[in-house]
């Protein structure tokens, strides 16, 4: 029980977010109005990806220094758990670009970057599928993953900032704590954070045992063989 805590806090706080970001009271802002509680989410989820994906790079450095395949399994886990939030951010951001600003793809410069972003770790993943080789596959999706990691960053950061973008705090719009001066919505901005980082690090968690499973019966198979 002691090392599930983490678990239990996972599920109190997604149950939390749920209920909190969908009913409590939100702030009436100008055109956004009940579509804000999409920040619970759409926004979240991104920072959640990001998390997951500072912990792949670091098991990537790591695996580079050792050679142990144990850190790839968490890189490529944590990557994957990062891709599916990215996914799902997107989703949540398409749902209310259409109601704020009538469309669900205006091509802004960050639904732009956002989606090569994404198209840039999905090639990750086509990457390692096409190498056989255990320990080829890890070595090059690390160094890939360090890079992907460094180009993803200013990509969905920086360049938005420098050309005109409808999402706030980009392009010269003021961002949320610019303007939001209600803290119902940080009362459940903050926890959704903490509740998808420890959803995804559930994730990982539970598909990099079955991936060294699924390793130690191949490792069975073959000294059988031979």
């Amino acid at each position: 029980m002691r090392n599930n805590w983490w678990k239990i806090l996972a599920v109190a706080l997604l149950a939390y977010t749920l209920t909190a970001g969908l009913l409590l009271d939100a702030p009436r802002l100008p055109i956004l109005n009940e579509t804000i509680r999409a920040l619970h989410f759409h926004v979240t989820m991104w920072f959640g990806m990001i998390i997951m994906l500072v912990v792949a790079v670091v098991y990537s450095i790591k695996f580079l220094r050792t050679n142990d395949l144990k850190h790839d399994d968490m890189a490529i886990e944590f990557t994957n758990a990062a891709i599916l939030f990215g996914v799902l951010g997107i989703v949540t951001g398409m749902l209310w670009a259409k109601f704020t600003w009538g469309d669900y793809w205006s091509g802004d410069p960050k639904q732009n970057a956002s989606a090569i972003g994404l198209l840039m770790y999905f090639a990750y993943l086509i990457l390692r599928n096409s190498l056989t080789d255990v320990h080829q596959r890890a070595r090059i999706g690390a160094v890939y993953n360090i890079f992907a990691f460094a180009a993803f960053i200013p990509l969905i950061f920086v360049l938005p900032r420098l050309t005109d973008s409808l999402h706030p705090g980009n392009g010269g719009n003021p961002g949320f704590n610019a303007y939001d001066l209600d803290s119902k919505l940080r009362m459940v901005f903050y926890p959704a954070i903490i509740a998808w980082t420890l959803l995804g690090t559930w994730l990982s968690s539970v598909r990099v045992r079955l991936r060294r499973a699924e390793r130690k019966i191949e490792d069975k198979l073959i000294n059988a063989v031979s």
